[in-house]
């Protein structure tokens, strides 16, 4: 098969699968994402994420994650709901932790397409990535067409925002390569206006130790630091402000996919009930879910902190 028949057979499949977009980029090292890294790690804007600094060169090579690697395939899962808390006062959730952990979702339409090139090319050398390895997936994102890395530092699409999962595929197979596309991010600043934090403390960098999803979720203190009492806008877990923000994010639709469908015993959870929620309920509402990443002490340190 030619590379050209190759790479529309495999956009085709991605799309049935139900990927919403997806675009090829040659492996190479990304010279000059490896500068900014190096500099925001020396600046400590990863905080105590101490593991962003781990695996350097895999992180700017793929070549370095699948010997022989020839392409980078970026595809985005679009996990938008127009599912609302019903307690406008309750803590609230980032909706990308709504329905099953999309770790586990998105890993299996991964091995889907992965199989489909196998079966059209044969034995093949490649890996699939869903958050779960060294890998730069907005700066392959953005290389290989998809979107373009806006000043809130995600990535964005015209048609569908950036309320999407990132998953990529690096694999020894030639294809097509797609180039950037626009930045239509323009004058606009409501992002970074709307930041409670100053976590965007420039247009397109981020201080992810400011971020409250830092706070929320991947900080494991104890205690949450005073200086940013009441500045979480009641947000227990994660954060979706920049892009709720966002008007690129106003042409949103709805997921498709009903493993990403919130439950209705999560979405009528009222404020008491998150307040007094016990580790049982804890792990009954939470199972298979994202959130378990934060424990059940996580989430109600959070909780707590949002009391005061």
């Amino acid at each position: 098969m030619k590379i050209e028949e190759l790479s529309i057979a495999i956009k085709n499949e991605a799309k049935r699968i139900g990927f919403d977009d997806c675009g090829f980029a040659k492996a190479t090292e990304l010279t000059d994402e490896a500068r900014y890294l190096e500099q925001w790690l020396n600046q400590h804007k990863h905080g105590e994420m101490g593991y962003m600094g781990n695996h350097f060169e895999k992180r700017i090579d793929p070549r370095k994650l699948v010997d022989g690697a020839k392409s980078v395939i970026s595809l985005t899962y679009n996990y938008y709901s127009e599912q609302k808390q019903l307690d406008p006062n309750a803590p609230k959730l980032a909706m990308y932790a709504y329905g099953k952990d999309y770790h586990i979702v998105v890993r299996e339409k991964l091995a889907q397409l992965y199989q489909f090139i196998q079966n059209l090319v044969g034995d093949i050398s490649g890996r699939v990535f869903v958050d779960s390895a060294p890998v730069l997936e907005k700066a392959w994102a953005q290389k290989s067409g998809v979107g373009w890395v806006g000043k809130n530092t995600n990535l964005l699409t015209k048609g569908v925002g950036s309320f999407y999962f990132l998953a990529e595929i690096i694999c020894d197979v030639e294809l097509v390569y797609d180039g950037p596309v626009k930045d239509y991010c323009g004058n606009c600043t409501k992002c970074i206006d709307a930041c409670p934090t100053q976590a965007i403390y420039e247009p397109y960098k981020l201080d992810a130790s400011k971020c409250i999803s830092y706070f929320t979720i991947e900080l494991k203190s104890e205690l949450l630091p005073a200086e940013v009492n009441g500045k979480f806008g009641n947000w227990m877990y994660g954060c979706d402000i920049c892009q709720q923000v966002c008007p690129i994010n106003a042409r949103a639709k709805q997921n498709s996919e009903p493993l990403f469908q919130p439950s209705e015993a999560l979405m009528s959870m009222d404020k008491k009930n998150w307040e007094e929620i016990t580790e049982e309920v804890f792990n009954q509402l939470f199972k298979d879910s994202a959130i378990k990443r934060t424990k059940y002490k996580g989430l109600s340190r959070n909780i707590s902190f949002l009391k005061g």
